[in-house]
């Protein structure tokens, strides 16, 4: 049974530990040479996700955040050769988001950065110490959208990524 006490310090450990991953992470883009702050990376992420460009509306949506911080997401990304703006096909009005193959290219260098941090962070841990941990976080997560990243190593395991309409991809 837990007490205000142990909760108390099971949130300012998790607090504690999501500063530190971030700072690891952080560390590892810088060093991976790429010019891409986490929000752009996110970004990426986000863009990977979509099963057709999205509008910079929709991107907001999915990241939460206001409209304008995504129109300088896109522009940074634009201006990298990393994301291009296109015209929708069907309404001349409305301006989609693709991903280039330079973005492809850098989400797989960051997928590399990401793998680096993650290790780095658990490597104290036991290997049953590790399938410990997923199970609890999977626990606490629930039906929120986790994040992967492309690639093959994806294929043959469950797939939890849910959107905030809690269907898979949400709004994308």
């Amino acid at each position: 049974m837990t007490t205000p006490d142990s909760d108390s310090l099971l949130a300012e450990q998790l607090l504690r530990l999501t500063r530190r991953v971030h700072r690891i992470q952080k560390r590892h883009l810088q060093q991976s040479g790429l010019g891409v702050t986490p929000a752009q990376a996110r970004l990426l992420r986000t863009l990977a996700h979509c099963d057709s460009p999205p509008r910079m509306a929709d991107l907001a949506a999915r990241l939460e955040v206001v409209p304008r911080a995504v129109t300088t997401l896109v522009d940074g990304l634009e201006a990298s050769g990393m994301a291009r703006r296109a015209p929708d096909p069907t309404n001349r009005r409305v301006i989609r988001i693709e991903l280039t193959e330079g973005g492809r290219k850098a989400l797989r260098e960051l997928r590399g950065a990401r793998v680096s941090a993650a290790e780095e962070i658990l490597d104290p841990l036991t290997t049953l110490e590790r399938e410990v941990l997923s199970g609890l976080l999977d626990a606490l997560v629930g039906g929120e959208t986790v994040d992967h990243g492309p690639g093959p190593e994806r294929e043959g395991k469950p797939d939890r990524r849910r959107g905030p309409e809690g269907e898979r991809g949400g709004i994308c």
